[in-house]
């Protein structure tokens, strides 16, 4: 079996779940079956198991270096990446005329699984490209997608994200990144990145940034906040008009940061317009508005909120191979008696046979399991926001998404965090090594947190935004899809007790948010978003496990011994998430709806 993904229970997910062969009566992937589906995620395992798990280890030991001129990574990287684009996967979810194979999101996320379980660093180079690619086609205009778009679906060309600078991290309106008018229809850009993945290296022919960056007013000042805020694609090359590549533009490495885990991603900080590169003779590097000038963060939005999905399922991944990484460490080292086998000569049993370790077994598998069928459930989302057969399926997916992607990106973020911890944890003292990959697996993982949006930031964004948009539709779709999933869940006598938790911790979800919102005080209602957003989190984690739960209990009826002892693990997980988890949302949300000010009300200098 492997240790990257259970391939069993991506199956179960895609096919018994989320029913993804309906999605073939669509137009859109009408070319397409359940055996195109299962060749894509077959070619996807084997890229990833041959090619990218190899090095994982040998990246994270030899880290990206600068020796002043180039910026040199492990060779093992750039031939893997070029079988994922020669494989198609770099524009598998793309137009035909683009190149693509036209997948559904649904399984174009379910192949990306394996890249991010066996090599997360190495796998952040397409996820980049692949997000970099879409906002230029849903943005970009025709000539920026022939110069740009076309060459990044082939491998050929990479791209980034530039959005923080070393003085604004997530305060993107400080951002100070200014963009001149060149007089020929393009703009000079000069300023700093700070934080750019994949923002040097020779991987690629070329490196296509997406900048962020404020333009001049009349008076040569730049306007304040982010309605100044304008998105620019800067190449590391320029294009000529016959595709060729042209001179080097002013863009350049000002240094490597170096970190604690996802070391195989080069992070960069970068000086446009520093003058070290004079394209056309000058110093400025040359960039292309996207879109319309003032409305760059909108833009960037589209590629923020793809990558805050896919952080979400990139953490995840890293837990979930940690979690089979410890189950098959479990099952074979042997440790200890039974509490009752007094024979100290007797043979030793697997650790998996003690109470303790099957708990953190179990723990690790309702978050991996749980946070994978959240991510590929919002990964649905996104095909039927595009392709779905009304505009009522099209519209509730929409709202969906959006108070989902908060959920989507931190809640991995946090619990598969917190099961690669555990994973350790059952290898004991040998996990604190690196001998065993899990220590790894934890240094990767957190980062997070941390990047595409703090949990603070996400909590904010929830609290603040999310839940009372258009009036609380969102929030009141979500409630509503919560709630029949536990009525037809009450209909099954073995998960009526679960069902009943689920609908006291929902209901008092509902109050404490009303409660939040009745406060007249902006500051106080937002002081504990980040407590809100554990709480949700763990709501909606819930019914992910009954949804998957109640699939499985009708299936168990007419399965096969193997199959059998499958669903009788998701059954088990689902039991122990509502009975171990989410009583811990009682609390929370206690104390939210008290409007404790007590973090609110700390100052400076009491510390």
């Amino acid at each position: 079996m492997s240790k990257i993904v259970s391939a069993r229970d991506l199956d179960f997910l895609l096919y018994e779940w989320l029913d993804a062969e309906a999605l073939t009566a669509r137009p859109r992937y009408a070319d397409h079956s359940r055996e195109t589906f299962d060749a894509a995620l077959a070619t996807s395992a084997q890229i990833a198991t041959d090619l990218f798990a190899p090095h994982n280890r040998k990246a994270d030991l030899n880290e990206p270096h600068f020796d002043g001129e180039h910026v040199h990574v492990i060779p093992e990287i750039k031939p893997a990446i070029q079988a994922f684009s020669e494989a198609g996967l770099m524009a598998a979810g793309q137009d035909y005329e683009l190149g693509g194979m036209q997948l559904p999101t649904l399984v174009r996320k379910a192949c990306m699984t394996w890249f991010m379980g066996a090599n997360v660093a190495t796998a952040g180079y397409p996820f980049l490209t692949i997000g970099n690619a879409n906002l230029l086609l849903a943005h970009g205009s025709k000539e920026q997608i022939d110069m740009f778009v076309r060459p990044m679906l082939q491998g050929r060309f990479f791209g980034t994200m530039c959005l923080s600078e070393p003085q604004a991290g997530s305060s993107l309106s400080d951002i100070k990144t200014r963009a001149d008018p060149d007089g020929a229809g393009g703009y000079r850009l000069t300023g700093n990145k700070m934080w750019i993945s994949g923002g040097e290296h020779d991987l690629s022919e070329n490196i296509v940034h997406l900048v962020l960056a404020k333009m001049p007013g009349t008076d040569g000042k730049l306007t304040p906040g982010v309605k100044g805020i304008s998105l620019f694609v800067v190449p590391k090359f320029l294009v000529n008009a016959d595709g060729s590549l042209g001179e080097r533009n002013d863009v350049a490495l000002a240094g490597l940061n170096h970190k604690m885990g996802y070391r195989g991603t080069v992070n960069t900080l970068l000086n446009f317009g520093e003058g070290k590169f004079k394209p056309q003779g000058k110093a400025g590097a040359i960039g292309y508005l996207v879109g319309e000038a003032g409305k760059g963060l909108a833009c960037m939005f589209h590629m923020m909120n793809e990558a805050r999905i896919g952080v979400g399922l990139g953490a995840t991944m890293l837990g979930y191979t940690g979690y089979l990484h410890a189950l098959d460490y479990a099952r074979n080292r042997p440790q200890g008696r039974h509490p009752l086998a007094k024979d100290p000569s007797s043979a030793q049993i697997p650790i998996i046979e003690h109470a303790d370790v099957k708990r953190m077994l179990l723990a690790q598998k309702s978050y991996v399991e749980g946070a994978l069928a959240l991510n590929l459930y919002c990964a649905k989302l996104v095909d039927d926001e595009r392709t779905g057969e009304s505009d009522t399926i099209k519209r509730e997916a929409t709202l969906l998404l959006d108070i989902l992607t908060p959920i989507a990106k931190s809640w991995p973020s946090q619990w598969c965090l917190e099961a690669n911890s555990l994973a350790i944890q059952v290898h004991g003292g040998y996990g604190y090594t690196r001998d065993f990959p899990v220590e790894q697996f934890y240094r990767d993982n957190r980062l997070n947190p941390i990047h595409e949006g703090t949990h603070g930031i996400q909590g904010l964004d929830l609290l603040g935004r999310k839940v009372v948009m258009q009036d609380g539709a969102a929030f009141k779709l979500l409630v509503s899809r919560i709630e029949a999933t536990l009525h037809e869940a009450d209909e099954d006598g073995d998960l009526t007790e679960l069902v009943g938790e689920v609908f006291a911790l929902l209901d008092h979800l509902v109050e404490a948010t009303e409660s939040l919102h009745k406060t007249g005080d902006i500051n106080k209602t937002l002081a504990n978003a980040t407590l809100y957003l554990e709480a949700f989190g763990h709501v909606v984690m819930s019914w992910i496990w009954i949804e998957q739960a109640l699939c499985a209990s009708r299936a168990e009826t007419r399965a096969d011994d193997q199959d059998r002892d499958f669903y009788r693990g998701k059954l088990q997980a689902c039991q122990y998430f509502v009975r171990w988890e989410l009583p811990k949302v009682r609390p929370m949300l206690n104390l939210l709806e008290s409007i404790d000010t007590t973090t609110l009300d700390m100052r400076d200098e009491w510390f």
